[in-house]
């Protein structure tokens, strides 16, 4: 009894937490989204009130839908993000699932050479990715954001699924080899749907990086064929002027997919931190 309410509390400050840290979030996003309805002075002037009658405006908006292309920059980012959650769901789960389930030498050790991606960033490398990239031929085209952000989100993919795949029974794994089902049908049969919230998880904490990054599309993907959001919304800012007015607008049509995704993952992802919790 005293275990079952102990892990009650212990979920219900999960719950709390995370609801402490949404409310924190979205209050620069109501302020962005917010501005992004105002004329310049009222920005300026009260950048914490609501627009009304006087300070209203939608030259922000007018202004994106005129200037550059910004449906297909948000074409590219949506490509680039779907494609690489995907790669990194897939390979970070395969990848998982091997270093939890089979022992082998240097299981210990590939386990932590995979873990050091998480603590040294990959745009230390960036060099020697632009120079294999340039003799690859991917410079500008969407792969090669692809790719980055794949080996980018591979590390912790692996580092967060290969603690709960080591918690999925023993029994139903080895009870579905006695029915004669392969170690693939196994592994997306059986064990996948079990750790759909730290699918999910993962996919939320990599999903943000991989749209706002600046860096990558700047250096591997600079053509007006291959623009991600965030890059074609540089083009409102520049070096002695900014149109906030736009820069806000463009923002804030940039933010409505991470908020879709936050809504459709948000009870996986409140599950993987609670399930970790409790654990």
């Amino acid at each position: 009894m005293n275990a079952a309410r102990q892990n009650i509390r212990t979920t219900i400050g999960a719950h709390a937490v995370l609801l402490t840290w949404v409310v924190i979030a979205l209050f620069p996003v109501f302020v962005i989204l917010i501005n992004s309805f105002k004329n310049r002075r009222a920005i300026f002037k009260e950048p914490l009130g609501l627009p009304n009658n006087e300070t209203f405006s939608t030259i922000g908006y007018e202004t994106v839908m005129k200037q550059g292309d910004f449906f297909l920059y948000f074409q590219n980012s949506l490509i680039v993000t779907i494609a690489s959650l995907f790669f990194i769901l897939l390979f970070g789960a395969m990848a998982a699932f091997a270093l939890a389930e089979y022992r082998f030498k240097g299981n210990l050790w590939m386990g932590l050479y995979l873990a050091l991606g998480i603590m040294i960033p990959i745009r230390i490398g960036t060099v020697a990715i632009l120079e294999m990239m340039v003799a690859s031929g991917l410079v500008n085209t969407l792969t090669a954001l692809i790719l980055v952000y794949t080996a980018q989100g591979l590390p912790l993919a692996v580092f967060i699924l290969s603690e709960f795949m080591k918690q999925v029974s023993d029994d139903l794994k080895n009870a579905g080899r006695i029915d004669g089902l392969s170690e693939y049908t196994i592994f997306f049969r059986l064990v996948l749907p079990l750790v759909r919230p730290a699918m999910a998880t993962v996919a939320v904490f990599n999903m943000i990086p991989i749209w706002n990054d600046l860096w990558f599309p700047l250096i591997l993907a600079p053509g007006e064929s291959t623009k991600t959001l965030t890059l074609g919304s540089q083009v409102f800012i520049g070096q002695f002027v900014t149109d906030w007015n736009a820069v806000l607008s463009a923002l804030s049509m940039a933010i409505l997919p991470a908020l879709v995704i936050y809504v459709i993952f948000s009870r996986q992802l409140i599950r993987g931190i609670t399930s970790g919790a409790v654990k």
